[in-house]
């Protein structure tokens, strides 16, 4: 796997793929500069090779159309804060505008290119618009695995350009490498804990991911699926009916395959989808109509606490219970101090997709686990088995 750190970039330009989407709040400043520190450490190595750093990135949904509020040019002094150099903007991505701006840029320095995304092209993936991007770079470093999983002109296709000279940035690398030990280096035992609210979202990578595990834990609305499956009453808890032969059929093949799967056996129930509605804890098979499970119970997690202390490795995958809600946030929270101490003591966890990291970030756990990803879709992707476009054309 070819990183920056088998390139020298003296005197050169990198044409780096960042992934800059980040949100703004009514007056356009950044709200969340994660993603932009994630790709510092990609951009300083650049830098102090002696070479310079050519940014491009989308931001929004622009949909091929310029769109003021999406310009790039309302990030520029957070992204110069951050990497703590001034950083000069381009008013297009291709073109005359954009060629000028690189031919002045002089070793050190650092350019950020327009929204790749006012352009159609970008998302097609057209040749003759990647090819223009080609065009102002010596290498090219992708380092935004967000979009890894889309084959757009900025991610995939401007890879056909460089022969040799392109490789993975440091973010991009530590995110494939992360994966990796989850689904085929990490020692064992392997534990998935997947939670959220639908088994149909989720249902490749149970699927994948059964011959690389030793333990499943179920929680979140997917727990009522599997209940309801098996005979129980879930009252009105979120249940996709539609599912239920499905949820059986993954039990049955994990038996097979030997993978112990833990699901809920008590749960905080609600007589409200509410933070004030009246909650009791209730057998997770037992729930009364008109009551809906929205957290694991105490006795679940007691048990999902024996299993991932005994863990070596540690892919989590959505929160257990509605942690919006601060009456329904004691199970995903329990499981963060879980797998901080199954971390602490050795263990490898890697927390990925959209709410589990709104959740690990909202908690406090982003330094207590091992490392936490920065691209949902991707992330998922990967957990299923498909090979991401973005990583492909570099490989």
């Amino acid at each position: 796997m070819k990183t920056v750190d088998n390139f020298n970039f003296k005197d050169k330009k990198a044409l780096i793929r960042v992934d800059f989407n980040v949100p703004l709040d009514g007056d356009l400043n950044v709200t969340d500069t994660s993603r932009i520190e994630a790709a510092k450490p990609t951009i300083i190595k650049v830098l102090e090779d002696g070479g310079s750093a050519i940014l491009m990135s989308h931001l929004g949904r622009p949909k091929g159309q310029v769109n003021p509020d999406m310009s790039l040019k309302h990030i520029t002094s957070k992204v110069a804060d951050i990497i703590g150099v001034t950083v000069k903007f381009a008013e297009d991505c291709v073109g005359s505008t954009a060629e000028e701006a690189v031919s002045n840029l002089k070793s050190g320095e650092v350019l950020l290119l327009e929204n790749l995304r006012f352009h159609a092209a970008e998302e097609k993936g057209d040749k003759e618009f990647a090819a223009q991007l080609a065009k102002l770079g010596d290498v090219y470093v992708n380092d935004a695995f967000g979009t890894a999983h889309r084959a757009h002109a900025s991610t995939t296709i401007v890879a056909e350009s460089f022969s040799e000279d392109k490789c993975f940035g440091y973010l991009l690398a530590k995110e494939i490498e992360s994966i990796d030990k989850v689904m085929q280096t990490g020692e064992k035992p392997v534990t998935a804990i997947l939670g959220g609210s639908k088994v149909s979202s989720k249902i490749t990578i149970i699927e994948n991911i059964l011959d690389k595990v030793d333990h499943l834990i179920i929680g979140g609305g997917m727990t009522y699926t599997f209940i309801k499956a098996q005979g129980g009453k879930v009252g009105n808890s979120i249940c996709e009916d539609d599912k239920q032969e499905l949820a059986l059929n993954i039990l049955k093949q994990a038996k097979e395959k030997g993978v112990e799967v833990h699901i809920p056996v008590d749960v905080l129930a609600a007589d409200d989808f509410s933070n004030d509605a009246n909650t009791k804890v209730v057998p997770v098979n037992e729930i009364p109509d008109g009551w809906e499970g929205l957290d694991a119970g105490p006795k679940t997690l007691e048990n999902f606490k024996e299993v991932i202390l005994k863990s070596k490795t540690i892919l989590w995958n959505g929160p257990i219970g509605v942690f919006e809600l601060p009456t329904f946030a004691k199970g995903t929270i329990a499981i963060g101090n879980f797998i901080d101490e199954a971390t602490s003591k050795g263990a490898f966890s890697l927390v990925g997709g959209g709410d589990s990291v709104a959740a690990v970030k909202q908690f406090g756990f982003e330094d207590k686990v091992s490392y936490v990803s920065t691209g949902g879709g991707a992330m998922l992707e990967s957990l299923e088995g498909k090979t991401l476009p973005g990583i492909a054309a570099i490989l």
